[in-house]
């Protein structure tokens, strides 16, 4: 696909991004973009910590979404893809247990999960947002492919793009993040 169709296609897919609360209630992408950094900004004033897990591309975008939210906005903000720990609660619970063994020892009320999977279907993912939701943190869900993946319907807000391209959503779910962040650096330089 040349530059420009793929461009075409990349700016389809982010307009008709389809942004739902816990309820399954439809929000407009700019209204979920401004609860999400409302959330965020709450999280931050209460001390509280955000995690953020993908798996592969979602990982590094996972990683790449904590540099900004500590950088930018002074958030604690962690991943949970430490190799040693992964593997070690892979081999001991399984892979499909491993986020979630974690985020039972330390996500408490008030803390926030973003989770991120292109497919909405992975069971590490699943199972970590529903330990997030038992342990009373927040969750925000990033995801795209089919309409009825899993995880599209389990974060107190969500957020689907709707496309199979594994390239697109994963571009489509950084610009999402990149927005929330950018929304603390402009409010840091309106302060000044």
């Amino acid at each position: 696909m040349e530059f420009e169709q793929r461009l075409r296609a990349f700016q389809e897919v982010l307009q008709k991004t389809v942004a739902t609360d816990q309820n399954g209630g439809s929000l407009q992408t700019e209204d979920a973009l401004v609860q999400s950094f409302g959330m965020l900004k709450q999280l931050r004033s209460s001390g509280n910590r955000l995690f953020i897990i993908g798996n592969g591309g979602s990982a590094a975008i996972a990683s790449h979404a904590v540099i900004d939210f500590l950088n930018v906005a002074g958030i604690a903000a962690h991943t949970l893809h430490d190799s040693a720990v992964m593997t070690c609660m892979a081999n001991d619970y399984g892979y499909e247990q491993g986020f979630a063994r974690v985020l039972d020892c330390f996500a408490s009320d008030g803390d926030i999960l973003i989770a991120i999977s292109s497919s909405g279907k992975s069971a590490n993912i699943l199972n970590a947002v529903a330990k997030s939701k038992e342990r009373s943190a927040g969750v925000i869900t990033l995801s795209g492919f089919t309409e009825s993946n899993p995880l599209r319907s389990l974060g107190d807000l969500n957020f689907w793009l709707p496309s199979a391209d594994y390239g697109i959503v994963e571009v489509g779910h950084q610009f999402l993040l990149h927005n929330i962040s950018d929304r603390f650096l402009a409010e840091r330089q309106e302060l000044k």
